[in-house]
């Protein structure tokens, strides 16, 4: 049996999802400024109602970004202390192949233009296919992960659904894609259940990292991640 916890902070929903062999529990609440109070009570809380400890788990996944800078930096934070004190590896997951992913299960259509609302006119973008088959999920990339202007990209080879607040810009994104997509889904945060999904992928190909290196991804090159001490301790 394969445990692992999920977390993810990057917007303004916080939530967490364990992922016991491929059966997801998740709580998941939209609550702006209130991930720091949070986070760990709902991991408590999680683990309680699988009858869980942390030494019962695999490895701890969480959402890397992008996203935002305050968000990351909650989850990486509290990952690497219960990572550190469960003498746990990590899996960090792509917020935007997360949102992809979610998707992929609301509508079952394969090629999506994950993007969050990065302020400043600028979104955080990147492409997906998604396909479940036998059962599991598989997940590629067609388009790296980027920070950019929406005015500044040029036109897209592949037709591509929507996914996330970055698709604020419908309209620009739109007129680059051959047709216009058929869903839109604004309304759509990173959850950690698609995180767990995800992470359960990474976990069977040993793409799993220490503590030490569970860092965010901002995407933004002037922002910097300074590594914390671990917080907290073994249970």
């Amino acid at each position: 049996m394969t445990v692992i916890l999920a977390l993810d902070t990057s917007t303004p929903a916080c939530s967490v999802a364990l992922n016991i062999d491929g059966v997801v529990l998740e709580d998941f609440r939209m609550a702006p400024r209130l991930h720091n109070d949070l986070i760990l009570p709902m991991v408590d809380q999680i683990l309680s109602q699988a009858g869980l400890n942390l030494s019962d788990l695999d490895a701890i996944a969480f959402g890397r970004g992008p996203g935002s800078f305050t968000g990351l930096r909650i989850s990486a934070g509290v990952v690497q202390g219960l990572a550190y004190g469960a003498d746990l590896p990590v899996i960090p997951v792509s917020t935007l192949a997360a949102l992809a992913l979610e998707g992929f299960q609301k509508t079952g259509k394969n090629n999506w233009l994950a993007a969050l609302d990065a302020r400043m006119g600028e979104i955080y973008l990147g492409g997906y296919y998604v396909n479940k088959v036998n059962g599991q999920y598989d997940i590629a990339q067609l388009l790296d992960e980027r920070v950019i202007k929406p005015s500044v990209l040029v036109p897209f080879s592949d037709n591509f659904d929507g996914v996330g607040s970055g698709w604020c810009y419908e309209e620009a994104l739109s007129s680059l894609l051959p047709e216009a997509p058929e869903f839109v889904l604004t309304d759509l945060a990173p959850r950690a259940a698609c995180v767990a999904e995800l992470a359960l992928l990474h976990f069977h190909k040993g793409e799993v990292v220490s503590s030490y290196d569970a860092m965010p991804t901002y995407l933004r090159d002037e922002i910097t991640w300074e590594k914390q001490a671990p917080r907290i301790g073994k249970r």
